[in-house]
């Protein structure tokens, strides 16, 4: 089930029905909700902060999750916040952001400290989310940097929820499969 590593006193923590690929690395300060799933060569690193990933959520292939660390003059840092069935593409990098439930980061996005997605973002492939930004709630956005291109459709929406239940079942299967 990945290589799960304990960094200082820390050790990752999986709820009930998450897969993780043999392949992943999971360190230190990590919790990660109920039927999510961690693909091929993923590397969480909550090693300086705490990373949390909410149920349901899938973190795709060649993705990089990590933090900032506390200081005297930023006391929380920046830890990594994922809601519920939120779906990372492939190859994303999310440092220090929270992501809010029901949004898709696509593929080789990069999300930045303290930035905010809300619930219900798609975010286009390749866009960069720079530090501190908040992308508003019902929104595509695309580019480099992330620019509001258009509201989302009720379909759309919906769709991001889909994202997240079709990895629910995929997941499952490969779990059965042992």
């Amino acid at each position: 089930m990945g290589n799960l590593q304990a960094f200082q006193s820390h050790v990752p923590q999986l709820a009930e029905g998450v897969y993780v690929h043999p392949s992943a690395n999971i360190i230190g300060q990590v919790q990660i909700g109920a039927h999510s799933s961690v693909w091929p060569s993923v590397a969480i690193r909550g090693d300086v902060n705490f990373i949390r990933i909410g149920a349901e959520s899938n973190i795709q292939e060649l993705s990089s999750l990590h933090v900032n660390h506390r200081s005297p003059q930023d006391p929380k840092g920046a830890p990594l916040v994922i809601g519920d069935r939120v779906t990372i593409g492939h190859m994303v990098i999310l440092h220090g952001c929270t992501i809010e439930d029901e949004s898709l980061i696509g593929m080789g996005s990069i999300v930045m400290d303290k930035a905010v997605v809300q619930r219900h973002v798609l975010l286009g492939a390749g866009s960069l989310v720079p530090e501190g930004k908040v992308l508003q709630s019902g929104y595509l956005y695309m580019g480099r940097p992330a620019k509001q291109v258009r509201m989302l459709t009720a379909e759309e929406i919906n769709e991001l929820r889909q994202s997240a239940a079709m990895y629910v079942k995929l997941k499952q299967a490969y779990l059965d499969q042992g």
